[in-house]
């Protein structure tokens, strides 16, 4: 497993798929084994994927102060593994709680990013809020599934401030296009793959500074795309769009019938747009 040191001596992990240029792979979770991505649905076969584990998730080490599994002094160690690569610039890509660490990498390091994609991005690092009629709004996408009835009840607690300790399971099915034995499973690993201490630390006090990095964003001369899915809860479509306006060279792509994992739901759909941004 090929692995470099980062500034305070933590060991960190990453895995290579494929050939052709190489493109940084940042998970989401937050603090969650890459381990997910995969091959990202087949985007392997289009260009060489550098999936970082970051520190204390994965085979990636734990580091001595858990402080620094905040999501700004995680920048560091993107900046580490680019130089490690030996890239004068690199293709970013992040899913998830990961755009907000690759936006603050990008407002850090603009002439260090070639390209940036942002799948299904969390919204935090930019200070925008995603409503809960937002939310509704995404979910009844799905108005039609045996499961709905019980999922939207837990969603609307959940909005009310009165979530339940099953809520966040209950409420599973949103985050993806289908809820099929594929995306049951592919749920069902994730609490073993998230280091939850970490999680708790990722986005701390002071982790993010919305008006400055919007500022920096709005200068970042890459280009970028924003790939949201349709009926994705955890990033409707309108927030993405949102963010989107925060650059100034984006496009925004819109997955139909795609949740929060878009290459589980329609994998040739997903790295058919991704591929044609990222050449």
């Amino acid at each position: 497993m090929p692995s470099f040191s980062a500034h305070d001596g933590t060991e960190l992990a990453y895995h290579v798929f494929g050939d052709g240029p190489p493109l940084v792979c940042l998970p989401g979770g937050p603090m969650q084994d890459s381990a997910y991505l995969g091959e990202l649905g087949g985007l392997s076969a289009h260009r060489q994927l550098i999936r970082l584990d970051l520190r204390g998730t994965g085979r990636s080490a734990k580091p001595a102060d858990a402080a620094s599994y905040r999501c700004d002094r995680l920048v560091d160690d993107v900046e580490a593994l680019r130089k490690h690569l030996g890239l004068d610039e690199t293709d970013l890509l992040a899913h998830s709680a990961g755009a907000n660490l690759a936006a603050l990498y990008a407002g850090r390091h603009p002439e260090r990013i070639g390209r940036l994609a942002l799948i299904t991005p969390s919204v935090l690092a930019v200070g925008l809020t995603i409503t809960g009629d937002d939310r509704r709004e995404t979910a009844r996408f799905h108005r039609d599934e045996p499961w709905f009835p019980t999922a939207f009840a837990a969603l609307e607690a959940v909005v009310a401030g009165r979530a339940a300790d099953d809520s966040r399971q209950a409420m599973a099915p949103f985050f993806y296009g289908r809820w099929d034995a594929a995306a049951q499973a592919h749920q069902a690993a994730e609490h073993r793959q998230r280091n939850q201490e970490a999680a708790a630390a990722f986005g701390a006090e002071g982790a993010y500074d919305p008006d400055a990095t919007r500022t920096a964003l709005a200068a970042l001369p890459a280009p970028v795309l924003l790939l949201a899915g349709e009926a994705d809860l955890g990033a409707p479509p309108k927030a993405v769009a949102e963010f989107t306006g925060l650059f100034p060279n984006a496009r925004l792509e819109i997955q139909p019938g795609a949740g929060h994992f878009p290459w589980l739901d329609d994998a040739d759909r997903f790295v058919s747009a991704t591929a044609a941004f990222l050449s």
